[in-house]
């Protein structure tokens, strides 16, 4: 396993900077930066922290996807695209072409079918057989899960499908998730995690346990990192 854990008490700061410096790389070697946003808490603060450094970034050479979205309207305060919008899009003037958002308004297996398309005509354009993200942004819930990939669900077996409406037993609803075949593609992944998760279960993870969803983004040609918050 291609892996690299770093732990750090200045978990936004490295994450920005890390970020950044695969944004200047993926544009000096591909004249585009294509980069998939995590949902939830943690990286609200990256995200702006980003925004700051970047500011010389050409924009319009860079793709915002989504690695999952909730089933709700963009302005919902649970909206993944809403958090990154308020933290990143609209502080840095981030043009609405650089960015492709799961529309989580509408009926879920529609919309998880519209962004796989878009993705693959996106593929297409550049004569690739897959969307492959540059970098790919990744949290990791208390069970384990990633993304919206939850222990038990049927998205975890998915083998041709990129994005799914994967409904969610506990949660009585849907999410819009991509699945293993689309994240594994990734050149580089890096999780982002608070110290407040259950030490035992990343453990658990960081050890391959096939039970945990977050512990099989395992890219075959790409590099994975776990960045990991420590208090000071």
């Amino acid at each position: 396993m291609n892996r690299e854990i770093i732990r750090t008490p200045n978990l936004t700061a490295d994450a920005a900077a890390f970020i950044l410096r695969q944004a200047r790389q993926a544009l000096a070697e591909r004249g585009e930066f294509r980069m998939a946003l995590s949902g939830g808490n943690t990286p609200r603060p990256i995200y702006t922290e980003f925004g700051r450094m970047a500011r010389d970034l050409p924009w319009q050479r860079v793709r915002f996807t989504f690695g999952d979205e909730r089933c709700v309207a963009r302005d919902d305060p649970a909206s993944n695209y809403r958090m990154a919008r308020e933290s990143l899009f609209d502080p840095y003037a981030i043009p609405e072409e650089s960015i492709l958002r799961m529309r989580g308004e509408i009926e879920p297996q529609l919309a998880a079918q519209e962004y796989e398309d878009a993705l693959a005509l996106l593929a297409t354009q550049h004569g690739e057989t897959i969307y492959r993200h540059d970098l790919l942004l990744l949290g990791m819930g208390a069970d384990g899960h990633t993304a919206s990939l939850f222990p038990g669900t049927a998205a975890l077996d998915e083998q041709v499908r990129r994005v799914v409406a994967n409904f969610v037993p506990n949660l009585k609803s849907s999410r819009l998730t991509m699945t293993f075949p689309l994240l594994n593609q990734s050149r580089q992944v890096l999780f982002l995690v608070k110290s407040d998760k259950d030490p035992r279960v990343l453990e658990r993870v960081l050890a391959g346990d096939a039970e945990f969803p977050a512990s099989r983004v395992n890219p075959p040609n790409g590099q994975v990192r776990w960045m990991i918050g420590e208090e000071p």
